[in-house]
């Protein structure tokens, strides 16, 4: 995969999560993270893959989460 297919990719994942996010549905949202998580540890790309894993512990932080 090409640095551009990564980063559509890895951009996807973002937007599609962030929609989980406003929406209110954070379960969905952390589920998103760990494939951007996954994608990016397949990818031998361990900054992205932190980044993703950082996401997820902020959304899990949410008040919306329930689990503050």
């Amino acid at each position: 995969m090409n640095a551009a297919e990564k980063g559509e990719r890895y951009a996807r994942i973002f937007r599609k999560a962030g929609t989980f996010l406003a929406n209110g549905n954070i379960a969905r949202a952390v589920a998103t993270f760990k494939e951007g998580v996954e994608l990016a540890e397949a990818q031998g790309d361990t900054k992205m893959a932190e980044r993703f894993q950082a996401e997820i512990d902020r959304a899990k932080k949410s008040p919306q989460s329930g689990e503050n």
